[in-house]
């Protein structure tokens, strides 16, 4: 489709044709029209769908890559803790710096050592904070925004996908000078024309100032929690570490792994912390009372 927004349409198609939606395609499709965005799309996605429940082999058949004489390989996601921490320093390198990914490596490096001393043969908690911790170093901001669309690979993605001339339009809610939804209170998008790749170029060279008092972005509401969130995390695996045990071993990797549940940007993502927040809490009873932490394991 060209587009990871028809995921949501495929989905769609592929619940309908399993059964799960009591309403009928003509009337599904119907919908479709009526909201005018991007209808053939929407249709042709809802109906890819459709067949991918009915014959998925086919479908897989029909979109894999042609032999051309040459090997086609896709990357496998990282699994193992090494590849994990390979992969994120690389992120946090081109996010920010070397001494970000540094600062990365050695958190995971002391979770590593600890959990192998303390419980030897296991590595579910450095798996757990060399995912966790890197989400959270590297939360979306204004710099990565304008990183990932000046980089060379953006331009790339869109000459591969788009044929002929063409116009972009960006749709964003800058945190400094958007609007608020007065019913709400969320910040409301405005369309930005093609100069904004400019400002992105701009912007993204300034990505160093991040977190330091010179970013005037991390002054915000949003960035001060993102940070705080960071050092709250750095703080929970300390004390983690401090009484590891195979008794509470699986517990540290549930904790560990809470960041796992904050997606999003914007409201979205204050809404999935508010959960995170309580079941992080839930969890550190546990953890501080050890006779909480022994009934729950019998």
């Amino acid at each position: 489709m060209g587009d990871s927004i028809a995921t949501n349409l495929f989905m769609l198609g592929y619940a309908y044709q399993r059964g799960l939606i009591p309403i009928g395609d003509e009337a599904l499709e119907r919908a479709i029209e009526l909201n005018g965005t991007a209808v053939p799309m929407n249709i042709g996605a809802f109906r890819w769908g459709r067949r991918a429940a009915a014959d998925r082999a086919a479908v897989e058949l029909l979109v894999a890559p042609q032999a051309t004489g040459n090997i086609v390989t896709f990357a496998r996601a990282p699994k193992t803790v090494d590849e994990i921490v390979a992969s994120r320093i690389k992120h946090l390198t081109g996010y920010q710096n070397a001494a970000l990914a540094e600062r990365y490596r050695a958190l995971v490096d002391r979770v590593r050592a600890i959990e192998q001393r303390d419980i030897p043969g296991q590595t579910a908690l450095a798996e757990a904070v060399a995912r966790n911790y890197a989400k959270l170093l590297a939360y979306k901001d204004e710099y990565e925004v304008a990183r990932l669309f000046t980089e060379a690979g953006f331009a790339a993605q869109l000459g591969s996908q788009i044929e002929g001339d063409f116009r972009l339009k960006f749709h964003l809610a800058p945190p400094l000078f958007a609007a608020r939804d007065p019913k709400t209170g969320h910040l409301l998008k405005q369309e930005f024309g093609p100069w904004m790749l400019q400002a992105f170029r701009l912007l993204a060279r300034f990505k160093a100032l991040r977190g330091t008092a010179f970013d005037p972005f991390g002054y915000t509401a949003e960035r001060k929690q993102e940070q705080a969130l960071i050092r709250e995390y750095e703080g929970l695996i300390d004390e983690l570490l401090t009484s590891l045990s195979l008794v509470n071993h699986s517990l540290a990797v549930k904790l560990a792994a809470i960041p796992e549940d904050i997606r999003g940007y914007g409201h979205v993502k204050e809404s999935h912390l508010v959960k995170a927040r309580h079941k992080w809490d839930d969890l550190l009873v546990q953890w501080r009372n050890p006779a909480v932490l022994k009934q729950a394991a019998e």
